[in-house]
C-alpha cells in the first residue's frame, strides 16, 4: 500500500486545537447525526429480521404473499390495506380469504414500520450530509480522505466507533443479528450498509493493513463473522483528538525547539529541500541520509528540511527497535498511519547501528523498507545500501570561525569586548559543539555563575567514564622536576593548545590542512620517571580533564569492537575537549607484524585504524612508555612532540626529595644531598617518602634519616637492585652519633 506524499498534504494537525471554536461542535454535531442515522440502519435490520421470521411460520397459503412482502421491504403496504378498514369478523373484505390468520396483520403492520423507519433513514443520511458541509470537513470524513478509504469503509470505521460513544449500540448490533453476538462484523455491515464491498476485506486495504482495527478470529471462525474493535487511537481522532498514538510515543522523541543551524548547514538543508520539491507527486519519496560525526547536527538539518515542509521531526534510536519482523512491520504501519493524519517526519537516529549487528541491521532495513513517508536516517560515515529510493549528504558540523561567531552571540553582554572575544576565541578553538550545544551551554553557565569552559569540558563525562579512568590532576609546574630540555618542550605543547584557534582560523593554516590539526605527544622514558605527573600538570594549566585510557575497556577480542570503542573514545574528547592519556602505550601502538594468519591481519587493521583517528584528532593526545623502540614508526612521524624524561642525576633527585613530602609531615632534619645519592627514580622517591612516613606515625614520631635509610633499602631489593650493606651500616653509624 503506498503512502500519500507528506509535501504539501491536508492533514488533521488542528484537530481540536484551542481556538478553532466552530470545528468541535461542526464535528460533534456531524458524529451526532451519523450516530442517530447509524442506529437507524441497525434498527431497520432487526425489524427486517423479526419480519423475516413472521413470515417463514406463515400458513402455505399466505406464504407467497409473505415472502414478495420479504423481497421487497421497502414497497409501500397494499392499496387495500388500511388498518381501519379491516374488519374483524368479516371473512370476504380479505384477498386470503376466510382463512386470513392475525400474523397477516401483524405483518402488514410491520411492513408499515419499516416504510417509516426507510423514511427517517433516508431523513437521517440527508441531515448526516448536511452536517459534513461546512468550512472544515469532520475528522470522520477527513480522516476516510486521508487514508483512501471508500464509502462502505467509512462506514464500518462509524459502525466499531458507535460501540465505544453509544451504550444501546450493542443491543441494538445483537437485535440486528438475530439476537446473537453483540460485536460489530463484517458480515453485519454488508448487512446493513449500502454498496458493500469484498475489497474491505482484504489484507492490502487500509482497514487491516494501517490497523485500523482489531478482528477477534478465534480458530476457523470465519473472517466475515469474527468480532471487531476499532483501534483507540482511530477513535480518538473521530472524536476530535488527534495525537499521536501512545504506542510510538514511548519510542519516539519530538525535537523542539527548532535547532540553531549555521549557514553552512543551512546550504545542505536548501539542497535537501531542492531535491524533494523535484519529485513526482506520484512517486515515492526517497530515504534521506544524513552522514557526519555529530548527531547533533543531523538532526538539527533533518529538523530544518520537516520544518519547512510544515513537518514536525520525530526522533527514534535505532537500537531501540523491535527485532522480531513482525513487530517491526507493525511499528512501521503505525506510523505510516501517522504520516497519513499528522504532519510528522521521522528521524532514526542510526549512529549505533554498525555492520557487526546483525539484528539491528535487519529491523532498520525491514523498517526503511515501508512506506514511511518523509523519513531521515542518521549514520557517522558509511550510508546504508537500499533498495529504494535513497538520497545521501553530509551533515557537518558548524565551522570553526561560525562557532567563534556563535559564542561571541551566547556569551553575557555585560562582558567587555576584549574578554568576550578571548573566551571566544579558546571556546572555538578547543571544543567543537554544534549551535544548539553553545546556546544551551552558555545559557547553563549563565543560571549556574560558572564559566563556560567549565561546562564544555563537563559535555562529554558521561561517554568517557565508561572506556577510560579519569584523573584528578593535582600536579603543578613546581612540582615536576625534570630535565630544562623536557620541560621546555612541555610549555611549547600547553602553548599551542592555547593558539590553535589563531594559527589555524585566523592566520589561514586550516585551509592549508585537512588533518592533523590536533597535537599528539610522545612521552618517553623509564617508569617513575615523572611522565604521568606531566600529563597532570599539562591538564592543570590548560583547566582540562584527563582521561587515562583503560586498555581492557577498548580492546577487544571481537573483530571491529576495538575500533569501534576507539571511534567512541576520540569522538567523545573531541567534544568535550579532555586529553587523551594512553598509559603504556606500547600495548596498543605496537608494530605491525608480519601477517601469517587471520588473528595477525586484524591485529595490523586495529593498528591502521588508530594511525589514521590519531591523525584526524583534533584535541590533545599524550602517549607515555618505557618502551620506545616497541612503537610502530608510522605513528613517529604523526607525533608532534617527543620528549624524553631522562633518569633524574644527583642534582634533580635532590629536588624530588626536597618535594616528596607533604607539610604536615613532622621531620627531623634529614640529608637531602646523602639520599639523593641512591639511584632512584622519582616514582621510587615517593614510595620510600610514604612508607617512611607510615612507619613514624604507627612510632608516633618523626621522619628521621633511619626510617628513611631503612626504607631506601627495601625500594632497592623491591627493584633487584644491589644494597651495599656496608654503606648502610655507616650511614647509620653515622646517624647514631648525630
Amino acid at each position: 500500500m503506498n503512502s500519500e506524499r507528506p509535501i504539501d498534504n491536508e492533514s488533521l494537525a488542528e484537530v481540536g486545537q484551542v481556538g478553532l471554536d466552530p470545528w468541535p461542535e461542526d464535528n460533534n454535531r456531524y458524529l451526532s447525526s451519523s450516530l442517530n442515522w447509524l442506529r437507524l440502519k441497525l434498527q431497520r435490520a432487526a425489524a427486517g429480521r423479526n419480519t423475516g421470521a413472521a413470515l417463514s411460520s406463515v400458513s402455505t397459503t399466505s406464504r407467497a404473499a409473505g415472502e414478495a412482502e420479504q423481497s421487497t421491504p421497502l414497497r409501500k403496504p397494499p392499496r387495500w390495506y388500511q388498518r381501519s378498514s379491516v374488519p374483524s369478523s368479516s371473512a370476504e373484505s380479505a384477498p386470503f380469504g376466510a382463512t386470513a390468520p392475525a400474523k397477516i396483520i401483524a405483518i402488514l403492520d410491520t411492513t408499515s414500520a419499516l416504510h417509516a423507519l426507510d423514511s427517517e433513514i433516508e431523513s437521517a443520511a440527508e441531515e448526516r450530509q448536511r452536517c459534513a458541509q461546512v468550512e472544515r470537513a469532520p475528522a470522520l470524513p477527513m480522516l476516510a480522505q486521508q487514508l483512501g478509504l471508500s464509502p462502505f469503509e467509512t462506514d464500518i470505521l462509524l459502525l466499531c466507533t458507535a460501540m465505544e460513544l453509544d451504550p444501546s449500540v450493542p443491543t441494538l448490533i445483537s437485535a440486528a443479528q438475530g439476537g446473537g453476538h453483540a460485536q460489530p462484523s463484517f458480515s453485519l455491515a454488508m448487512q446493513i450498509f449500502d454498496q458493500p464491498s469484498w475489497d474491505a476485506l482484504a489484507p492490502q486495504r487500509p482497514l487491516r493493513y494501517l490497523r485500523l482495527l482489531e478482528i477477534n478470529q478465534p480458530g476457523a471462525m470465519p473472517l466475515t463473522a469474527a468480532a471487531l474493535r476499532i483501534d483507540e487511537r482511530i477513535v480518538n481522532t473521530i472524536k476530535g483528538l488527534n495525537l499521536i498514538d501512545e504506542r510510538l510515543a514511548g519510542i519516539l522523541t519530538r525535537v523542539e525547539p527548532l535547532p540553531a543551524i549555521s549557514e553552512s548547514q543551512n546550504e545542505r538543508v536548501e539542497a535537501a529541500l531542492a531535491t524533494l520539491r523535484a519529485i513526482d507527486r506520484n512517486s515515492d519519496l526517497p530515504i534521506m541520509q544524513l552522514l557526519g560525526h555529530d548527531p547533533g547536527s543531523r538532526r538539527a538539518i533533518a529538523a530544518h528540511v520537516a520544518d519547512a515542509l510544515g513537518r514536525d521531526l520525530h526522533v527514534v534510536l535505532a537500537e531501540s527497535l523491535p527485532t522480531p519482523r513482525a513487530e517491526i512491520e507493525t511499528l512501521a504501519r503505525l506510523w505510516q498511519r501517522e504520516s497519513l493524519l499528522l504532519p510528522v517526519a521521522l528521524y532514526v537516529e542510526a549512529d549505533a547501528i554498525d555492520t557487526s549487528q546483525t539484528d539491528g541491521q535487519a529491523a532498520l532495513r525491514t523498517l526503511l523498507g515501508q512506506p514511511l513517508g518523509l523519513c531521515f536516517v542518521g549514520l557517522r560515515e558509511t550510508p546504508l545500501r537500499l533498495v529504494q529510493a535513497q538520497w545521501t549528504t553530509e551533515a557537518p558540523m558548524p565551522t570553526p570561525g561560525e562557532q567563534h561567531a556563535a559564542w561571541l552571540e551566547a556569551l553575557p553582554e555585560a562582558m567587555d569586548s576584549e574578554t568576550c572575544e578571548r573566551q571566544a576565541e579558546a571556546l572555538s578553538g578547543h571544543y567543537r559543539l554544534n549551535l544548539d550545544q553553545i546556546g544551551k551551554t552558555a545559557s547553563i553557565a549563565a543560571l549556574r555563575g560558572t564559566e563556560p569552559w567549565d561546562e564544555c569540558r563537563d559535555l562529554s563525562l558521561s561517554r568517557l567514564d565508561s572506556l577510560a579512568q579519569r584523573l584528578d590532576p593535582k600536579a603543578h609546574w613546581d612540582d615536576l622536576i625534570v630535565s630544562d630540555e623536557a620541560a621546555a618542550l612541555l610549555r611549547q605543547i600547553t602553548g599551542q593548545v592555547h593558539e590553535r584557534h589563531r594559527v589555524y582560523q585566523q592566520w589561514g593554516f586550516a585551509e592549508r590542512m585537512n588533518r592533523g590539526m590536533g597535537i599528539s605527544a610522545l612521552f618517553a622514558g623509564e617508569s617513575g620517571t615523572g611522565k604521568t605527573m606531566a600529563a597532570e600538570v599539562i591538564a592543570n594549566e590548560l583547566r582540562m580533564h584527563l582521561y587515562r585510557i583503560d586498555l581492557s575497556s577498548v580492546v577487544s577480542k571481537y573483530i571491529g569492537e576495538t575500533e569501534k570503542n576507539l571511534r567512541r573514545l576520540f569522538d567523545a574528547a573531541e567534544q568535550g575537549g579532555a586529553i587523551l592519556l594512553f598509559d603504556e602505550a606500547d600495548a596498543l601502538f605496537g608494530k605491525r607484524s608480519e601477517v601469517k594468519d587471520s588473528h595477525d591481519r586484524y591485529a595490523n587493521i586495529e593498528i591502521n585504524y588508530l594511525l589514521q583517528r590519531m591523525e584526524a584528532f583534533s584535541g590533545l593526545a599524550i602517549l607515555a612508555t618505557n618502551m620506545k623502540s616497541a612503537l610502530d614508526t608510522a605513528f613517529m612521524r604523526r607525533l608532534r612532540f617527543v620528549v624524553t624524561f631522562q633518569f633524574p642525576g644527583p642534582n634533580e633527585r635532590e629536588k624530588i626529595w626536597r618535594n616528596a613530602f607533604a607539610p604536615g609531615v613532622p621531620r627531623e632534619d634529614l640529608d637531602y644531598g646523602r639520599l639523593a645519592r641512591f639511584s632512584l627514580s622519582g616514582g621510587n622517591i615517593h614510595s620510600v617518602a610514604l612508607n617512611a612516613t607510615f612507619a613514624a606515625a604507627g612510632n608516633r614520631g618523626a621522619v628521621s634519616m633511619p626510617l628513611l635509610i631503612g626504607s631506601i633499602r627495601t625500594e632497592l631489593r623491591k627493584l633487584d637492585k644491589p644494597v651495599n650493606e656496608s654503606e648502610f651500616r655507616d650511614l647509620a653509624s653515622r646517624e647514631a652519633e648525630r
